[in-house]
């Protein structure tokens, strides 16, 4: 059985959010459009990448914000 990790390095978070380079995927995170690694870690959560790439494309209009949408906003400025 092969289980999806949901925890990332930064190159298989980059790579999964679309970013050409680690660099590229760097600069997303400064500028707060991708979240920064886990708190004490170097490591990216897997849904938290989906729901700020949602947001980011307007998927989340006309839903609640949900705990992990408030964690995201808790966390942006440690990026």
């Amino acid at each position: 059985m092969s289980l999806a990790p949901r925890g990332l390095t930064v190159e298989n978070a980059a790579a999964y959010a679309g970013c050409r380079t680690v660099s590229a995927f760097r600069d997303r995170v400064r500028r707060g459009i991708l979240p920064g690694p886990i708190p004490g870690t170097h490591s990216w959560d897997r849904k938290a990448i989906d729901a700020a790439l949602d947001k980011a494309s307007g998927l989340t209009q006309g839903r609640a914000a949900t705990e992990l949408d408030h964690w995201i906003s808790r966390h942006a400025d440690r990026a």
